[in-house]
């Protein structure tokens, strides 16, 4: 359970909760450990992933009476699952939405992008030497609206801040109780780690217990990512510990090789659990890996949280057709 805190703060639901705990049986065999899918890839349709349990926080404060939100405004990349996400609540809940987005307009949207504006989104899009400044682009954004008569709130990068790590406080618990259910003893959870939200929010909920957290980097390092995950946990003064894999980034952010498309295929054939090749399936590989290297303990069950992205896909398809299998 959760350490005695001040009040929550207010939440808006958006995901379909509880989401499935279930045991990988053959790949738990394949690697000599007890192994479980935390699948947050069913918190909803075009609502699904991770970002979803962090959004339900922070649509609660924007549309709470101090706020009176009527746009939400936050960045990613063109492929951002977490864009895609705001951009569905934002449209479920009555509110627009204004998406600053890392890279190139295509003359034909795919994907997360083809949801974005699906959902009426407004897209503006910034370059790769452009995006350190997002921050100040979003403040500009939310300037214009204000003097439009709107009013905006801004929703950082991957929802990650100290409100939005309340989405993952909250499903420890609610892993808690499931793994309880199921008789298992849980010693490390794996996930991956893009923003840095996520993690926080595992190591909060999990402070002073004996569970590992294991985030596996998709792009940057520790040394990006613990000053980070430091700055989002502090504030609640709690024991919180995490650890950053590193060295399953591959050839960059968003791209995937042959080697690592042919790994995500087989499990979808072994498993039916569908990876995507940003996220999940870097941090799925980083797991099997380590586990088939000895690295990781065999005597208590590992939990790997799957946090969605199954539209970044649609991105590899000429890639994943033409892979060997």
């Amino acid at each position: 359970m959760l350490p005695a805190m001040p009040d929550r703060p207010p939440r808006t639901p958006l995901a379909n909760l509880p989401t499935p705990l279930e045991r990988l049986d053959r790949t738990s065999d394949l690697l000599g450990i007890d192994l479980w899918v935390k699948r947050d890839d069913l918190t909803g349709a075009a609502l699904t992933g991770n970002k979803v349990r962090k959004l339900e926080y922070l649509c609660g404060e924007a549309l709470s009476p101090a706020v009176g939100a009527d746009t939400l405004i936050t960045c990613g990349a063109v492929t951002s699952n977490h864009c895609r996400a705001t951009a569905v609540a934002a449209a479920r809940l009555g509110l627009r939405s204004v998406l600053i987005l890392r890279g190139d307009d295509p003359e034909v949207p795919d994907g997360n992008l083809l949801l974005d504006r699906l959902v009426g989104a407004e897209t503006l899009f910034i370059t790769a030497e452009q995006w350190p400044a997002r921050e100040e682009r979003m403040a500009e954004v939310a300037k214009r609206l204000r003097s439009d008569g709107r009013r905006p709130y801004v929703i950082p990068e991957g929802g990650s801040n100290a409100l939005g790590a309340w989405g993952y406080r909250a499903a420890v618990e609610e892993l808690d109780h499931q793994a309880e259910l199921a008789g298992i003893d849980v010693g490390q959870i794996w996930h991956a780690v893009g923003s840095g939200g996520t993690t926080a929010g595992l190591a909060l909920g999990y402070a002073g217990r004996d569970v590992e957290v294991c985030g596996v980097a998709v792009c940057d390092d520790a040394a990006y990512f613990d000053p980070v995950i430091e700055g989002l946990v502090a504030p609640s003064g709690l024991d919180a510990h995490w650890r950053i894999i590193e060295g399953y980034q591959g050839t960059g952010y968003a791209e995937a090789t042959a080697e690592e498309l042919a790994f995500y295929a087989e499990v979808a054939t072994r498993e039916g659990l569908i990876l995507d090749p940003v996220y999940t399936g870097k941090a799925f590989r980083a797991l099997c890996l380590e586990a088939a290297a000895g690295r990781v303990p065999r005597d208590r069950a590992m939990v790997f949280l799957h946090t969605g992205g199954i539209y970044g896909l649609f991105s590899f398809a000429d890639a994943l057709a033409s892979g060997p299998r």
